[in-house]
């Protein structure tokens, strides 16, 4: 069972964008079922333009992917992160296919 585990710096997540990111993580099951540990950072940026920070790391055997993105909007940058994330699961999976 993946462990998914969110930090919010700076403000309280409210439970819409916590169930947003968990929705995001469990999809990512779809394409790698190793996965051990999603670990999720939200950080408000004092910069007015873009100051949604999502970092998001993914622990799987043998290593860890990691991506993050600055946005507007929480959900946007989640997204994204996790379009990211999706692609970096693929091509692992794809090279321990391979071997």
């Amino acid at each position: 069972m993946m462990e998914i585990r969110i930090q919010s710096d700076g403000f309280d997540a409210k439970k819409h964008l916590l169930d947003f990111v968990n929705e995001g993580a469990e999809k990512l099951e779809k394409y790698y079922d190793k996965i051990q540990k999603v670990e999720v950072f939200l950080k408000l940026n004092p910069d007015p333009a873009n100051n949604k920070s999502v970092g998001i790391r993914v622990h799987v055997p043998g290593t860890e992917l990691y991506a993050s993105k600055s946005c507007d909007t929480f959900e946007e940058a989640v997204d994204e992160v996790f379009d990211a994330l999706r692609r970096q699961v693929k091509k692992h999976k794809e090279k321990l296919d391979a071997k």
